[in-house]
């Protein structure tokens, strides 16, 4: 009945305004979304604040801050929550087989569906981290270049921005550089950048960039250690997870492929067996 009733009432909401950068967003949020913008009023009040909170640092970190506000996601998830359990409801409906169990079955697949708008903001959220983690070390060493070059650091930043590779630590350097140009300042910027994007090595740099200006010293030398340390923790980072490979496959190797070969060992052997008994 959720589908039913979405499909209804979509064609009186399209009016309604899209987010700014909505076209980042995937492609379930911009279909569903004049019902979210219709339903975000009513639920932002029902959000407690320390709720609101959290969804708001999610939404942040995972790049849709301009798009997306706290209400938006708990109207995706009573609006997922409809939708799982209307379509356990239509298949009951459609196969003459509603009963108890089947509502039952309605009710556990629409609290499962109400949990994957924050699991999918929680995997963007990981997965831009992952991202801005492997595009640092490369843009501190342009930075590095300009400013041994002769450029400033607000043009060193300038030439990261207009050169680096697309990615999402080009866009939040972009965020910086307007910031700085607001009237923040450099170290506030940044810190204001880690802080949107939960990643401890822009902590790090925006500290030691801190240290470097209140102790006057060159901040080209400072951006390179900065950039080698973060090679050095990524590549010790790859050797960790090759450690752990083993471990992770045991699972699959004794639930999956253990079964399968002693199947295919003791098949012939039980055979002969049962031949021999009769």
């Amino acid at each position: 009945m959720g589908c039913v009733v979405l499909l209804v009432l979509r064609p009186w909401t399209r009016s309604l305004s899209l987010p700014a950068g909505e076209a980042r967003l995937p492609w379930p949020w911009r279909w569903a979304w004049p019902w979210l913008q219709a339903a975000e009023p009513a639920l932002h009040g029902l959000v407690g604040w320390r709720r609101r909170a959290i969804l708001a640092e999610a939404i942040a970190r995972a790049g849709y801050g301009g798009a997306l506000r706290p209400g938006h996601v708990a109207a995706a998830q009573v609006l997922a929550a409809c939708v799982g359990a209307g379509v356990v409801s239509l298949i009951a409906i459609w196969l003459d087989a509603v009963s108890s169990r089947m509502a039952w079955v309605a009710l556990g697949l629409g609290i499962v569906a109400a949990l994957v708008p924050g699991a999918w903001l929680g995997a963007r959220r990981r997965e831009r981290a992952r991202r801005m983690g492997r595009e640092l070390p490369f843009l501190l060493d342009m930075m590095t270049l300009c400013m041994e070059a002769g450029l400033n650091v607000q043009g060193a930043l300038q030439q990261a921005v207009e050169r680096g590779a697309a990615g999402p630590l080009r866009d939040g350097l972009g965020d910086v550089l307007a910031d700085v140009r607001a009237g923040m300042s450099r170290v506030a910027a940044l810190r204001a950048l880690a802080q949107r994007s939960g990643l401890p090595s822009l902590h790090a740099l925006a500290s030691a960039i801190a240290q470097a200006d209140s102790l006057g010293m060159n901040l080209g030398p400072v951006l390179r250690a900065q950039a080698e340390r973060l090679r050095a923790e990524r590549l010790l980072r790859a050797e960790q997870q090759a450690l752990e490979a083993p471990v992770k496959m045991l699972a699959p190797l004794i639930l999956c492929i253990f079964p399968c070969t002693f199947l295919v060992l003791g098949f012939p052997i039980g055979y002969r067996l049962l031949q021999a008994s009769f």
